[in-house]
């Protein structure tokens, strides 16, 4: 089995000049026509010191750039949002790749600092959160464990078997490991949520995650708010062409809770959202490493208030709402934020709290599974959201949402026309959208098509399957769904429907290749497909 020296350091060093972040040239697009309605804020793009107390804001005029790009011509069961921002459909007779072992939802790769991809002496691996079979496939987030799956890198995706090739090999975590960390012990469910795994030097792997305790009575009732703390467990990774397997991940790390003055805790609101680190280095900051999680703006929810700043418009913007008009609505309990720490050490052991680097008051109250993405030398800030999320006023389909920036804390400008939308499911926005275990009848098959978006290498993006069908005529996933592509150029994207062997912009099922495999010397290097 493998044991990876100390040589992958100069690999890891050197990733930053890898292929790994960069994406092919975008082909280029008609902007989509839009309807009357309010002018986007205006953002500069412009960086600011990581520690700096400025934060970027998604704000209501920006996000009303979706609906304004929304087709109200579209008539049942038609995609209204314009092509090269949506997703191409997703068949419902799809493969599953575990062979019905587990649920599958949230995924993600075996990185590096710079999220270069790896597979590990010709094995490619990932992390998933899985649940068990025998449960309704919506009681799975708080019975979530992450397990991993492997297959032999280097694969072209139209070779490999339908589900992805994938074998699942089990749990990472030994049953009770992760619950040590809670110092109340009373926790009725304790799960583990979505993160993000590195490798190092010596086959070592930091796998970031959410630690979270529930504390609720036999009716399901909460008795108090939930846990969640960010954590970090180290193991290392044994490959050979036999397989994987992992030793240690015996002991949890707690590194950040929510501290009530940038991020949401659960005294301020029951439903606070703190979890999903991502963890990188930023070239401009040498030497230093720095995460992106999810986190809520950290007010009370029932005196939470959102500014003219919040809302965006412009000067005499005759479509502008006034802050009085939105708190009315409600809008002050979708408060999302993305926020950032630095570590304070080499081991990643020790955090500190930075300000928020985008906030989406008034907005959407989940800016889930963040990471940096760089191209070009712009920052891209990556998130995904419900389109139930929304704050009253606002629509927009599940999926990805991107910001570009001049660094990490940039005054980020929504892509795409403004509006931050980059990759949504076919949704129709002139119909109610029903929810996952109960789709709408009106709305596309694949309005709840695919979520938990991440985007890799080149532009290629990732997702797991949700539901696929509308009221009466829909089949469940709990697998990952064909990868599909992005380019990206400037402020703006588009969907590849040219991309894979599968025609229309599908590729392989559950495809997450690694650019580069670590041997067993400890060497780096491309793979060649």
């Amino acid at each position: 089995m493998l044991l990876i020296d100390q040589r992958i350091q100069r690999s890891l060093v050197s990733g930053i000049a890898a292929t790994t972040l960069f994406s092919c040239a975008m082909v280029a697009v008609a902007a989509p026509h839009l309807e009357p309605g309010p002018e986007p804020t205006v953002h500069t793009q412009e960086a600011f010191a990581p520690e700096d107390n400025f934060t970027a804001k998604w704000t209501r005029a920006d996000a009303r750039q979706i609906k304004r790009m929304s087709d109200p011509r579209a008539v049942s069961r038609q995609s209204s949002m314009p092509a090269e921002y949506t997703m191409p459909n997703v068949p419902q007779d799809f493969p599953d790749m575990s062979n019905e072992q587990v649920w599958v939802w949230d995924s993600w790769p075996l990185t590096d600092a710079n999220a270069n991809q790896y597979s590990v002496n010709g094995q490619e691996i990932i992390f998933s959160l899985v649940a068990d079979r025998n449960l309704v496939f919506d009681e799975r987030h708080v019975f979530a464990k992450i397990g991993y799956f492997y297959r032999p890198a280097g694969i072209p995706a139209e070779q490999r078997p339908a589900n992805g090739g994938w074998t699942y090999g089990g749990l990472v975590f030994d049953e009770g490991v992760t619950g040590q960390i809670f110092k109340d012990q009373s926790y009725s469910h304790q799960t583990q949520w979505s993160g993000s795994a590195r490798i190092f030097p010596g086959g070592e792997i930091k796998l970031f995650f959410t630690d979270v305790a529930f504390y609720r009575d036999a009716e399901g009732k909460d008795i108090k708010p939930y846990d969640p703390q960010i954590a970090l467990s180290v193991g290392k990774v044994h490959a050979n062409k036999e397989g994987v397997k992992f030793t240690g991940f015996d002991k949890v790390i707690p590194l950040l809770s929510a501290d009530g003055t940038y991020y949401q805790t659960g005294e301020q609101n029951p439903y606070f959202n703190f979890r999903d680190p991502f963890t990188f280095e930023d070239p401009a900051h040498p030497g230093e490493t720095f995460m992106v999680f999810e986190g809520n703006s950290a007010m009370p929810r029932e005196s939470a208030a959102c500014t003219a700043e919040d809302l965006g418009y412009r000067e005499g913007d005759s479509y502008a709402e006034t802050v009085e008009e939105v708190s009315a609505s409600g809008a002050t309990y979708q408060i999302g934020n993305i926020g950032l720490a630095r570590a304070k050490n080499a081991d990643l052991t020790e955090w500190e709290f930075l300000p928020p680097i985008l906030s989406a008051n008034c907005v959407t109250d989940q800016t889930e599974r963040p990471q940096i993405y760089m191209k070009d030398g712009k920052y891209y800030l990556f998130t995904i959201s419900h389109r139930g999320t929304y704050a009253a006023g606002l629509d927009g389909p599940e999926g990805v949402y991107g910001f570009v920036g001049d660094g990490l804390r940039s005054d980020y400008q929504p892509m795409n026309q403004g509006s931050g939308l980059v990759l949504g499911n076919p949704t129709n926005l002139n119909f109610n959208g029903g929810f996952p275990f109960a789709p709408d009848y009106n709305q596309p098959f694949g309005h709840f098509q695919s979520y938990s978006h991440y985007v890799m290498p080149g532009g290629l993006v990732q997702s797991f399957i949700d539901t696929i069908g509308t009221e009466g005529n829909f089949r469940r996933g709990g697998t990952l769904a064909p990868t599909v592509k992005i380019d990206i150029e400037g402020a703006s994207s588009a969907v590849d429907y040219s991309y894979g062997s599968y025609g229309g912009g599908l590729g392989g099922w559950a495809d997450i290749p690694a650019n580069l495999n670590v041997n067993p010397g400890g060497q780096s290097q491309p793979l060649k497909k």
